[in-house]
C-alpha cells in the first residue's frame, strides 16, 4: 500500500472539510496560525468558494454544542483534547498533600496545550486562566514553563530525560527561557511554579486513570466560574476562550 505524503495528506483533509462545509451550506475557514507550516500562505488557499455560500460566524456544528453557560469541565469535556497528563499530575499533587492552590496549578498548568496552542503554552495557558485563579496558581503556570527546563536538586527535580528524546541532548533553551528562569528563581512564588515542574509527568503512568469529577469540588473553591459562563464574562481573557468555543468563526 502506498505511503501518503504530507502534502498529500493535507490535500485529502483539505477536501474533506470542503465537502463537509457544503453539505453544511456554510463556509469554514481556517486560520492563517492554524495554516502556517502546513501550506504556503502566500498562495491562495484551496478552490473558489461559491459566492452566495454562507461563511460560519457561530458554532460549528461538526463540534458538541456547548452548554449556554459553559464551565471549565464542559471545556475539559466538549473542548479540550486529552487531558489524562493534567488529571495524573493534578493527583500526584493531592498525593503529596500539597495545599490546593498547587492542585489546582497541576490541573490546569497545560491548558494550553490541550484547549488552545502548544507553543508558548505556560504564558497563554496563564493568561487563559487568570481572571479566574488566585494570582499565585497563574504565575506559577506561567513560570513552569521556563523552569523545566533546569533542574533543582533542592526540590528533587531533574532535566526530564524525554527532553533529551524529543529536543536532543545539546537543545539550549532561547534567552527569554533563561531571564525568566532567572526572574522566577528569586520571586517569591518560585516554589509553586517549580512544585507544578515536581508533579509534572513526562511520561503517562499506565493503569492510573484519574476522572476529572474527582477534582470537582477543588474547582469549586479555586476557580471562579462566572454567572455568565466562560467566554461571555467580559474579562481579558474572554475571548480565548471564545476562540477554543468556536474556533472556525470567520471573524
Amino acid at each position: 500500500m502506498a505511503t501518503l505524503n504530507l502534502q498529500e495528506m493535507h490535500a485529502i483533509a483539505d477536501e474533506a472539510e470542503e465537502r463537509m462545509a457544503r453539505d453544511l451550506d456554510v463556509g469554514v475557514v481556517r486560520s492563517t496560525l492554524f495554516t502556517l507550516g502546513a501550506v504556503d500562505r502566500t498562495q491562495a488557499l484551496g478552490p473558489k468558494r461559491d459566492p452566495n455560500q454562507r461563511m460560519l460566524m457561530g458554532p460549528d456544528p461538526r463540534l458538541p454544542e456547548m452548554p449556554t453557560k459553559p464551565k471549565l469541565i464542559d471545556f475539559f469535556k466538549l473542548r479540550f483534547g486529552p487531558s489524562a497528563h493534567l488529571l495524573q499530575s493534578a493527583k500526584l499533587a493531592l498525593k503529596a498533600g500539597h495545599p490546593e492552590k498547587i492542585v489546582i496549578a497541576c490541573l490546569l498548568h497545560d491548558i494550553g496545550v490541550v484547549g488552545f496552542i502548544r507553543s508558548d503554552h505556560g504564558y497563554w495557558g496563564a493568561q487563559l486562566v487568570e481572571p479566574y485563579v488566585d494570582e499565585e496558581v497563574s504565575w506559577g503556570i506561567r513560570y513552569h514553563q521556563a523552569l523545566r527546563f533546569f533542574p533543582d536538586k533542592d526540590f528533587g527535580y531533574e532535566y526530564p530525560e524525554m527532553y533529551v528524546r524529543l529536543f536532543g541532548k545539546d537543545f539550549d533553551p532561547e534567552p527569554y527561557i533563561k531571564r525568566d528562569y532567572e526572574y522566577a528563581r528569586k520571586h517569591k512564588w518560585y516554589g509553586t511554579a517549580r512544585q507544578i515542574c515536581v508533579n509534572d509527568l513526562y511520561a503517562f503512568e499506565p493503569g492510573v486513570n484519574p476522572q476529572l469529577e474527582e477534582f470537582e469540588d477543588i474547582i469549586g473553591r479555586n476557580f471562579k466560574q462566572p454567572e455568565e459562563g466562560l467566554g461571555w464574562d467580559n474579562t481579558s481573557a474572554s475571548h480565548m476562550w471564545r476562540t477554543i468555543m468556536m474556533p472556525t468563526r470567520a471573524l
